[in-house]
């Protein structure tokens, strides 16, 4: 169906202050509608980078903990002069909105997951992960220790997890996406899997900046990726460095975030990645 639904769209614009846009994308980043006041070049832009980040995501579903059941429920995107929204539109297609930093996040979720029903019956069930070959085997790393022995972990950021109940796992990347440490039990191969998929997460974020609002300086600050059984968070650190944390669905994700932001300048720059800065 190449229906441009661009103005259902204007809903979430016209009655949600501080909403800024919306667009809707299929799986493959053909978009299928945006709200005026976007170009052309910034919709496919947007279109492509929510596609490649959803094809990273369900790929590292594992992160966030075994189960059955790891359906993607919503990615959440923040930077310094606002949010990014995103949630399944039906199998195969996503509906993005960017609003201000002082929006009502109960209203803009409210006002989008009432436009993918009024979207019809064919697109009201997001697309559920599936096996993926980055994921072949992840779930026995868990539990492991790192070879090489302690050095790759990281006291202070498993300290951090251990003090939350249902946190998992965490890792630390350099600006070269590299891992630079994590915390027990992660193993290096799965180190190297999740710090490979959340470089590409990480760049997919960034390049939506102009969406969230166009200002010629943008920071981005997090990206939270929500499934049916857990949380995976990337957040940044200093000098270009990241890390990426797990934690189950019913875990205090507040307290966990509150703690890694707290433990972030301890693990400094990333070692030899302190001199370089975050750019956009």
């Amino acid at each position: 169906m190449t229906t441009d639904l661009s103005w259902m769209l204007e809903d979430i614009v016209q009655n949600v202050p501080k909403a800024r846009h919306a667009v809707l994308l299929s799986a493959d980043g053909i978009s299928r509608g945006a709200t005026q006041g976007l170009g052309a070049d910034d919709v496919r832009t947007i279109s492509a980078a929510m596609a490649g980040m959803q094809s990273l995501s369900r790929a590292i579903a594992h992160f966030a903990g075994p189960g059955e059941d790891r359906q993607w429920n919503q990615t959440i995107i923040e930077f310094d002069h606002g949010w990014i929204f995103l949630i399944g539109a039906g199998q195969g297609a996503y509906l993005a909105a960017a609003a201000e930093l002082d929006v009502d996040m109960q209203q803009i979720s409210f006002r989008m997951h009432r436009l993918v029903a009024r979207l019809g019956t064919n697109m009201t069930s997001p697309p559920r992960v599936q096996a993926d070959p980055l994921a072949g085997g992840a779930d026995r790393h868990y539990g492991q220790q790192a070879p090489g022995g302690t050095e790759f972990v990281l006291p202070e950021l498993d300290e951090a997890v251990r003090s939350v109940a249902g946190a998992r796992h965490a890792v630390l990347l350099g600006a070269d996406g590299l891992p630079r440490g994590a915390t027990t039990g992660m193993s290096r191969d799965l180190a190297d899997t999740i710090s490979a998929a959340m470089t590409g997460i990480h760049s997919y974020s960034r390049a939506t900046a102009q969406f969230a609002g166009a200002l010629e300086d943008v920071h981005w600050r997090q990206t939270v990726i929500e499934f049916q059984h857990g949380w995976i968070f990337l957040i940044e650190v200093t000098g270009g460095s990241f890390l990426a944390a797990a934690a189950d669905h019913d875990a205090d994700i507040e307290e966990l975030t509150v703690r890694l932001h707290r433990v972030v300048p301890s693990l400094g720059g990333g070692g030899a990645d302190a001199g370089r800065g975050e750019g956009t």
